[in-house]
Formats: structure tokens, sequence, C-alpha cells
């Protein structure tokens, strides 16, 4: 199948607008056509059998350092041109971004994500997905790949939102969430099997001289 583009003004992307803008966050269980969900996770999987995912480090750059008290996936980040599945998801996210403009005036430039494969038991403590000195990321985007997901099998997606409110999002496959990832901090909870997952951030020109 070719690459997937869709109008940036299909009503599934509106919503998504419309709640960031209301609340700050979006839920869309059924995202992904179920082909695209199964051949993004195929793909993650043959990434980590041929040794490509790599322990997530926590901060920035040359700071960065893999702590597995704080967070325990593997990930791999992915680049246009790499394979079919994730060049169509590229796509999707493309159009999410134009919508984004439109709808928020965001100024979103472009899309970055990596695979992130959570081993069972593995988590990500309690965080917000901005760096301290580095404001580019303006919105989070997180796109689920797992088959059969149960309650019992954890692994949520745990919100932490005004007025004291938890809000957590099963990893079921297909499902994307979307929140600004300066103000909504966020952690993942263990999971008692392997989950898969997209995550990625729409960031604006940051204040860094080029």
């Amino acid at each position: 199948m070719r690459a997937m583009q869709i109008s940036s003004e299909h009503p599934l992307l509106l919503r998504i607008v419309d709640d960031l803008a209301e609340r700050g966050w979006s839920q869309q269980n059924i995202f992904l056509p179920a082909d695209l969900t199964r051949a993004l996770a195929a793909e993650c999987r043959k990434r980590e059998a041929e040794g490509e995912l790599a322990p997530a480090g926590v901060g920035r750059g040359p700071f960065s350092e893999v702590r597995e008290g704080i967070r325990g996936d593997h990930i791999q980040w992915i680049d246009p041109g790499q394979a079919e599945a994730s060049d169509r998801y590229l796509n999707l996210m493309d159009s999410l971004r134009e919508a984004l403009n439109r709808g928020l005036f965001l100024g979103l430039e472009d899309f970055e994500c990596h695979f992130a494969l959570y081993p069972p038991g593995a988590f990500y403590r309690k965080h917000v997905d901005r760096f301290r000195d580095d404001d580019r990321r303006m919105v989070s985007a997180v796109i689920y790949l797992n088959d059969g997901w149960l309650p019992e099998d954890g692994g949520q997606l745990r919100m932490y939102l005004e007025g004291d409110r938890v809000h957590d999002v099963q990893p079921t496959g297909g499902c994307l969430v979307v929140f600004l990832s300066g103000e909504v901090p966020h952690e993942v909870l263990p999971a008692q099997r392997e989950r898969l997952s997209l995550t990625g951030w729409f960031r604006r020109r940051g204040n860094e001289p080029f």
C-alpha cells in the first residue's frame, strides 16, 4: 500500500485539535487501521530481533544516561525511507501537524519519533516531555501497537491532569494519545508483557541558534 496521507481537515484530526484546545490532551481509541498497526508492530519486533533497539537514556544530548530506575524502555529513532509502514505513519503525523498549526497556531515545524519496547516489568517514572533547556517540543503523540491487550496486563499511560485528576490509557493497538508536552505530567506503569509503541513529538523552532 502506498504511503498514507489524509486531509488536515479530516474530522478525526479536527477532533484532536478541539480536545487539545479545550483540555490539553486527546485520546482516540481507533486511530490507525489494523493493517498499519500490525505492520508497525512487526517492524518494531524486527528491529528488536536485529539488535537495533537500545536502552533509552534520561536527559538530552551528551548528558543523557541510562537509568533503569527511572525508565526501562528500549528505543530506536525513525527516519523517512526506512520502512513502508513507518513512512505511512509519518505521513499521517504530518497531516496532524498541519491540522494543529491551522487550528492552534503552534508553529510546528517537524515531528520526531521512535519505537519504544518495554520488556515485562519495565516502566517510566512520572515526568514531562519538554526539556528544561529546550522548548521545542510542543505536542506529544503516542500510538500503541499491542494486540489483544487486557487491563490486567498493566502498562497503562497515567496522565496527571488539572484538579488532581488522573487518567489512565490502556496501551491497546491503534489507540493514539496526544497531549501538550510541557503541561501534562505522565508515567508508564509496569506491564506484565512486552509493550510496544511509537512515541513522538511535534516541535516548533527553538531558541537555539543553528
